[in-house]
């Protein structure tokens, strides 16, 4: 077991690469928080979990991820439930494929907010929690971040963005015994891939030496390592879990 007994809370988690995440913490032996933008989905999430085990420790919560008092209200009652919080999965985010031409400052705005602030918000929310039992923080970044992507350029600028507060946090949190990693998914299964007609998806696949997209399972692994005492001394690394494809 890599994570058993240990608190998890991991935001955009109702669906796609963080739902999956969940599930494999949990099967794991992990008491997982699972936060979302909306209660409903939430709810669903934490229905569907508790359908496969319902002996899962699996809580939901839907805070405004951009607003600290929301965040440091909503990680208390993790606390409260739990006792501890050991790891927290920075997942939540959105993408773009907007051209400059047509990027707004509202699009900027709200791309940079999920992604980036929402990333500071939360892991100063933990920070407290993460000093009592020498814990994680786990970020999600993308293949993207390394080379860009030919529109919608905020999203691999806010991932990079991501990979800087990854490393930053490493070097200052690390005399606190708290590690902070990222991981860089390639192109994998998602709602979002699934959508795309056949035509475009085997084009990408050509472009990824291991010959296949990335299930959120392979993803969910990495962090789970990441999380367990087998990374203990790995902080302020982004681990690609791409097939290879970056350029």
């Amino acid at each position: 077991m890599f994570v058993d007994g240990k608190a998890v809370v991991i935001t955009g988690a109702t669906r796609g690469i963080g739902f999956e995440t969940a599930k494999k913490f949990l099967l794991d032996g992990a008491k997982v928080a699972i936060l979302g933008s909306r209660q409903e989905t939430v709810e669903k999430a934490v229905s569907k979990l508790k359908e496969e085990n319902k002996d899962f420790q699996v809580e939901g919560f839907w805070p405004n991820l951009t607003d600290e008092g929301e965040v440091s209200s909503c990680f208390e009652k993790i606390k409260s439930i739990f006792g501890k919080i050991d790891v927290l999965i920075n997942n939540a985010g959105i993408s773009s494929k907007t051209h400059l031409e047509d990027f707004s400052p509202e699009e900027f705005d709200r791309i940079s907010d999920l992604n980036v602030k929402a990333v500071y918000i939360c892991s100063k929310a933990v920070l407290p929690y993460l000093k009592e039992t020498k814990g994680v923080i786990l970020n999600t970044s993308s293949m993207v971040s390394v080379y860009g992507q030919p529109s919608g350029f905020m999203y691999p600028a806010s991932k990079f963005a991501v990979n800087g507060i990854t490393k930053s946090l490493s070097r200052e949190l690390a005399p606190f015994g708290i590690r902070v990693n990222a991981v860089a998914p390639g192109i994998t299964e998602t709602d979002m891939l699934s959508a795309l007609p056949k035509e475009m998806i085997e084009p990408l696949i050509k472009t990824i030496p291991l010959g296949r997209i990335g299930k959120p399972e392979d993803i969910a692994n990495a962090f789970l390592f990441l999380a367990s005492s087998m990374a203990s001394y790995i902080t302020g690394d982004i681990l690609h879990v791409d097939g290879a494809a970056r350029a």
